[in-house]
């Protein structure tokens, strides 16, 4: 069954970017962002392959998908700061099986931003599912609109970035990224959580010297 949403979504992704260029990535990657479940592992590397082709310029496929992430994830903020935590789990209740988004998911995103703090917005965005609905704590947190924007949009031109230039590199193959990615998950996780704690090693360097 998951192959089989996973096979149409690929379908209509290639479908929509064929035809829609630019407007295309940008909306699929809005929507993503604003919990739509359309995988970003699908659509940057296959604008990627397409500027092999001369079909997109790479930076400018790259600060699309960002540019899209933010305004998706801008859209999640706001319903969790408007809505707050009773409405955001009301709606996740009722609608949160078509967006293929459980509470358990929302409570591990929720987790990790009270444990990481609000950088965990830039970090998360290499993160498989969390990276998607970590919005949703951040505006439920109020967190600072414009550095939730700095961090959301930075940290997602990063996995643009990586994404496009995957695609760009296996050309034709690049639907094998995402076989790769899942393998790799937990690396990936690791990796973040490690920057995290070097992050805050670091600050406390900081502070014991002044």
């Amino acid at each position: 069954m998951i192959e089989q949403i996973i096979t149409f979504l690929t379908h209509l992704i290639i479908t929509i970017i064929s035809t829609s260029g630019y407007l295309g990535v940008f909306l699929l990657m809005s929507a993503e962002s604003a919990l739509i479940p359309i995988p970003s592992e699908v659509t940057m590397p296959f604008a990627g392959y397409l500027a092999t082709t001369g079909r997109f310029n790479i930076y400018l496929v790259i600060l699309t998908g960002a540019f899209a992430n933010l305004i998706g994830s801008i859209l999640a903020y706001w319903l969790g700061y408007w809505g707050e935590e009773h409405v955001v789990r009301i709606l996740i209740k009722k609608y949160g099986k078509y967006l293929l988004l459980t509470e358990g998911e929302y409570d591990r995103s929720e987790r990790w931003f009270r444990k990481y703090g609000e950088k965990i917005t830039f970090f998360s965005r290499i993160l498989p599912i969390v990276r998607t609905f970590i919005s949703l704590p951040a505006g439920v947190a109020k967190m600072n609109f414009w550095k939730f924007s700095f961090f959301t949009f930075f940290g997602s031109l990063i996995w643009s970035g990586l994404l496009v230039y995957i695609g760009f590199v296996l050309g034709k193959n690049w639907q094998s990224i995402s076989g790769y990615y899942r393998k790799f998950e937990f690396l990936i996780i690791l990796a973040v959580v490690a920057l995290g704690i070097y992050y805050i090693v670091h600050k406390l360097q900081k502070l014991r010297r002044k």
